[in-house]
């Protein structure tokens, strides 16, 4: 017998705040205080961001209003966090 495991992936301790982003500023925040990917993508998929973070920080003034997908990456593990724009 042998037993099928999955091999956890996310980023532990992640937090995307504030959201909804009102100020333009988003922050990511983890455990681990390496720095991570982001990539961020409208609700159609195509993406409308991609950056490292600064001091925990995105700046997403830019973007307009509404609903995104972050993508965020860290010592080779990925998670995904719905966001909302004001």
């Amino acid at each position: 017998d042998t037993n099928l495991s999955i091999k956890q992936n996310s980023i532990s301790g992640l937090s995307v705040y504030p959201n909804p982003v009102t100020k333009g500023t988003l922050y990511i925040t983890s455990n681990n205080a390496s720095v991570k990917s982001v990539a961020i993508f409208d609700i159609l998929g195509k993406q409308v961001l991609n950056t490292k973070t600064s001091n925990n920080a995105v700046n997403v003034a830019n973007l307009k209003g509404g609903v995104y997908i972050v993508k965020i990456s860290e010592e080779g593990k990925t998670d995904t966090k719905k966001l909302v724009i004001e």
